[in-house]
């Protein structure tokens, strides 16, 4: 090959390849705000006391789970609710306990319903929060795992 058309053929090669970069470049720029705006409308907003209009208050949090819980069918009632809330953590959010068999075994029991992580990820509620100490993911959650358990968190009248 002659070497004026193997230059020529050289230059060619690059302006494609620069402009294949480029390219490339623009689209890769262009898919987060792309993607940002297809994926924000298709995922619903969490589910907490404050999304579905209720006070971030015990009455709240009980009347936000009792919403959630029946969109998704788990039985329960707010008096059912209240009573283990007040027995488990007196109805703090953020309770811990850390000097029982759960605890010792390296899962402490946390949040309204004192849930241990395993059960809380294994009843979660689809679309409220993944962390235990969200009240309304809390409840929804162990008012799950007590109506696949005992029918209903309203049947739970101790330690479960």
């Amino acid at each position: 090959m002659p070497a004026a058309a193997q230059h020529r053929r050289t230059r060619t090669s690059r302006l494609a390849r620069r402009l294949a970069v480029v390219g490339t470049g623009a689209a890769v720029l262009a898919l987060p705000l792309l993607g940002a705006t297809s994926a924000s409308a298709a995922t619903p907003p969490l589910q907490t006391a404050t999304t579905l209009g209720y006070p971030n208050t015990l009455d709240g949090w009980i009347r936000a789970s009792l919403a959630v819980m029946a969109e998704h069918g788990i039985p329960g009632s707010y008096d059912g609710i209240y009573r283990n809330v007040i027995r488990e953590s007196s109805g703090n959010p953020y309770a811990i306990n850390l000097w029982d068999s759960n605890a010792a075994a390296g899962t402490p029991s946390k949040g309204l319903l004192q849930v241990i992580d395993p059960t809380f990820n294994a009843y979660h509620v689809a679309n409220t929060s993944w962390d235990p100490y969200d009240p309304v993911a809390n409840i929804t959650a162990a008012c799950n795992y007590a109506a696949q358990r005992y029918g209903s968190i309203d049947n739970v009248f101790g330690a479960y």
